[in-house]
């Protein structure tokens, strides 16, 4: 059964064409990827078909099932103004989520017994408490836990997450994701790829997380030049036949520019009778002429860039520590640096990742223990938020801005416009401004103007993020090539098994594991270790469960002990989100002495209301 249908779709705004009579259909039950280029067009593409914009040209149709619920995920999602995010993320014409939503609410305002008693009996009349642990568990992973916080107050990465927590709980039969995987840990990453994978959820989504390509899609369109290519598999199948279909398509422009030289002799000497073979014969030199001017293979993104040779001294972190009131970041880290040292940090929100950067930048100072910086290094630091490009400046203005030429290899000047061409900005783009790129070209002029001051030591966060996959793969191939020292934080784990020797892994509490390999080669190891540990737990797990099987035997919680427990649920979750926050407000360089300390005692009061609240919930879940 098709689920939606697309004829003659066309985009153009002014006279930047981005696409023109695109059609294709998808089928309940397939995953589809969308894969382009950047400044293609695929976000447009994806709002076209959620009917959020309208295509071009008189004949274009979209046609969805008249049976099927729509769920869209904006890239850069909008909430209303003032809305809570329990406001946010319930919005929805279900009566299920209506008495969840209901039920929510009145946990937060325990005292108001009658309000919880109605959301009780509507969520038992509804039949909705295996639908709020379903929902509950999707909230947990995305650490969506602050029901009374305005929307207006989350970063763009919390929103995101928000927004995608409430386009799974509406449970829609077809599903549009823009980019999902920005903003997401790599923990929330493998939980939503495996989500989506084993769900009947009918997808089309646009995104350059290859791993998330390979294992969710299994089927992908491309657009290349106009043209749409379908391809029935997944991420490493679409690679393989695209493969043969470039190198079918480089043997039919060779045969057709050898043919177009005896072509265009007979043209030149023809004489100016036009009989009606010598038109067909004209017409078919013509067809030709197109056939062999074809380009074969991808625009190469030429990175040229002659960098400064590092010394013998690096970087060296001796008995490095780091902490923000009671809460202990790096403890006692020690590591130098060596050549072609290729770094990929992994680890939680609030772990000291982003604290552990700023003080390889010296933009933060160490607490105790010391590091060294050799005299040689000059870093390149890419930031995922901070792009401060100007929207009302044109392209070439932000280069010469850094440079109005650079040293290349072998000594050769590079004027700005040259090096844009390199970068995959062509001529006619020059003069764009900024405000009309796509988000993939902000960030690749971003990263020009990072690689133009000759680092010799690249810090990369979250450098992936809007890129598209044929960027990616020149990106990481002129890494592969660089020889300096590469520390690379990321959610793109492609990325990072393919660039990293060896991993940082922030654990909690101060401890830096350095693991040697690559992020999968860490995940596997965490996830024996953690088998491990559960085969250790089980014995004495079964003896626990068989004293509470006879301790429960002939009891049970009351009613009022399940409402109090409902209640302890949301209040620890409160409370913990508080501590979150707290924690994340240590990150903060121009605190005092004064505003540290006043901290760390908010801090230690809500670990101690933690406690008791989570000593009392166990001694419930025991009954229960």
């Amino acid at each position: 059964m098709n689920y939606l249908t697309v004829e003659n779709i066309s985009k153009a705004y002014g006279d930047n064409e981005l696409f023109e009579n695109l059609s294709f259909t998808i089928s309940k039950g397939t995953k589809v990827a969308f894969v382009a280029k950047n400044g293609t067009g695929k976000t447009t593409l994806l709002k076209i078909v959620a009917g959020i914009e309208a295509s071009d040209g008189p004949t274009a149709r979209i046609l969805l099932h008249k049976d099927v619920k729509l769920g869209y995920l904006d890239q850069s999602p909008s909430f209303f103004p003032g809305q809570t995010v329990l406001d946010a993320v319930f919005d929805a014409e279900n009566a299920a989520i209506k008495a969840i939503r209901e039920y929510e609410s009145a946990m937060l305002h325990p005292n108001d017994q009658e309000r919880l008693q109605k959301a009780l009996e509507r969520m038992d009349v509804l039949k909705a408490w295996d639908y709020e642990v379903r929902i509950k568990q999707i909230l947990s992973k995305l650490s969506i836990d602050n029901f009374e916080q305005n929307v207006d107050t989350l970063s763009g990465g919390q929103q995101k997450r928000l927004a995608l927590a409430r386009v799974l709980i509406n449970e829609p039969d077809f599903l549009i994701l823009d980019e999902p995987t920005n903003h997401l840990d790599l923990a929330m990453i493998e939980w939503l790829e495996e989500y989506l994978s084993r769900s009947k959820l009918t997808l089309f989504m646009v995104t350059h997380d290859r791993y998330f390509l390979e294992r969710v899609c299994d089927r992908i369109i491309e657009l290349d030049r106009g043209q749409l290519y379908k391809y029935k598999g997944n991420y490493s199948y679409f690679l393989e036949k695209k493969t043969v279909r470039q190198e079918q398509l480089a043997r039919e422009v060779y045969r057709a520019k050898s043919l177009l030289k005896y072509e265009l002799e007979w043209m030149r000497r023809m004489p100016k009778a036009r009989e009606t073979k010598a038109k067909a014969r004209i017409e078919a030199f013509y067809d030709l002429k197109e056939k062999a001017s074809q380009q074969v293979g991808e625009d190469e993104l030429h990175i040229p860039i002659k960098y400064t040779r590092l010394g013998s001294k690096i970087l060296e972190m001796h008995n490095v520590s780091k902490r923000y009131g009671d809460l202990l970041l790096i403890d006692k880290f020690n590591y130098k640096f060596k050549k072609n040292d290729r770094v990929g940090i992994v680890g939680k929100n609030g772990t000291g990742k982003t604290t552990f950067l700023r003080l390889l930048l010296e933009q933060e100072s160490t607490d105790t223990g010391k590091i060294v910086l050799g005299s040689t290094v000059q870093f390149g630091y890419y930031s995922q938020d901070g792009i401060n490009l100007k929207e009302d400046q044109k392209v070439i203005d932000v280069v010469r801005e850094v440079a109005e030429f650079i040293q290349g290899e072998k000594g050769r000047k590079i004027t700005a416009a040259t090096l844009l061409e390199r970068f995959l900005f062509p001529r006619n783009m020059h003069y764009t401004y900024v405000r009309k790129l796509s988000g993939g070209e902000k960030r690749r002029l971003y990263l020009l103007t990072i690689l133009m001051t000759n680092p010799n030591f690249l810090i990369l966060d979250e450098p992936t993020n809007d890129l598209d996959i044929i960027t990616l793969n020149v990106l990481e191939e002129f890494l592969l090539q660089f020889q300096g020292c590469l520390v690379i934080v990321s959610h793109d784990r492609y990325f990072m098994d393919k660039l990293v020797d060896h991993v940082f892994a922030f654990e909690g509490n101060g401890s830096i594991r350095d693991y040697p390999g690559n992020y999968t080669a860490y995940r596997d190891f965490q996830i024996e270790k953690t088998q491990e540990s559960r085969s250790a737990e089980k014995p004495k797990q079964e003896k626990v469960n068989k004293r509470q099987i006879q301790k429960n035997a002939n009891s049970g919680l009351s009613h009022e002990e399940r409402k109090e427990f409902r209640r302890l649920e949301r209040e620890i979750a409160k409370l913990e989100e508080k501590k979150t926050a707290l924690s994340a407000k240590f990150n903060d360089p121009s605190l005092d002495h004064e505003a540290i300390t006043e901290l760390s005692k908010e801090l230690g009061e809500i670990t101690k209301q933690l406690e008791v609240k989570e000593d009392r919930w166990l001694e419930l879940a025991e009954l229960e």
